[in-house]
């Protein structure tokens, strides 16, 4: 068990490092998008700075999330983005696929986050 856990969490960490490097260096194309999220997207490049922090917590979250012993604060960094994706997914791109990867994405964070609960009691008490 302990292996399929690494191995999901290595897989769940891998996407997240390449999605933060692909926000730096574009080498994996965009899908198509439509009228809307162009309006988003673009509303989202005037704001300089957003795409390079979700990059950079995209990457430092997925390195955190893929020793068990930094596995906790990973998950509490990927958080926010997570929130995000599944948000996008569900309001602006209502595709199956989509949904069901943000879904899959999501409850692998939060079962690593349930499953060291008792690392964040220190920050909640």
């Amino acid at each position: 068990m302990k292996i399929v856990k690494f191995i999901i969490c290595l897989l769940f960490a891998l996407m997240f490092i390449n999605a933060g490097l692909n926000k730096f260096f574009q080498y994996s194309p965009m899908p198509k998008m439509t009228d809307e999220q162009m309006k988003i997207y673009a509303a989202f490049n005037e704001i300089g700075w957003l795409f390079p922090l979700v990059g950079i917590v995209e990457i430092i979250g997925g390195i955190l999330f893929i020793f068990p012993k930094t596995r906790a604060l990973g998950a509490i960094v990927i958080l926010p983005v997570m929130v995000g994706i599944v948000l996008q997914n569900v309001y602006r791109d209502p595709s199956q696929v989509g949904i069901i990867m943000a879904v899959v994405l999501s409850l692998i964070n939060i079962w690593v986050i349930i499953d060291n609960k008792e690392k964040y009691k220190n920050l909640v008490s």
